[in-house]
């Protein structure tokens, strides 16, 4: 499956950016990620194990995820019901509190009866993931000094 989604963002690419690094924070804006624990976090990688739960089903994945701030962050996946995941996130400036995101993603899973149901889960946070985002950006005072 592939899915590609965008979004125009009334916030500068650093804190759109920062909030798509931080995945402690998804269990607050993203019903289906009810937990998270960052394995490492540098200036060129974050990894995290993430829990999700959608429908019934709930299935833990790793990823490690190269990243060039603010633009750039590459999803790479460790270990997890897929046997292939890859995505990468743009966010591109348009000005001082403007940006563009942009999510394209590409996903399989390895097969058996609990990867069938989780096809429908994860089919279901893809589409969704760019606007939990956008959600999140308008809720979420910007910070009070730039970067």
């Amino acid at each position: 499956m592939n899915v590609l989604r965008s979004a125009l963002i009334a916030r500068s690419a650093d804190d759109v950016f920062d909030m798509i690094e931080a995945a402690e924070h998804y269990p607050a804006f993203m019903p289906w990620c009810s937990h998270v624990v960052i394995l490492e976090r540098t200036e060129d990688v974050v990894a995290a194990t993430l829990t999700l739960r959608f429908g019934g089903v709930q299935f833990d994945m790793t990823t490690r995820n190269a990243k060039r701030r603010p633009e750039w962050l590459r999803v790479r996946l460790d270990s997890g019901p897929f046997r292939r995941f890859d995505g990468d996130w743009h966010v591109k400036p348009l000005a001082i509190d403007a940006c563009k995101v942009e999510f394209d993603l590409t996903y399989e899973f390895g097969g058996g009866l609990v990867d069938r149901a989780a096809v429908r889960v994860f089919d279901g946070i893809a589409d969704r993931i760019v606007d939990a985002f956008a959600r999140r950006a308008e809720q979420v005072p910007a910070p009070p000094f730039a970067h």
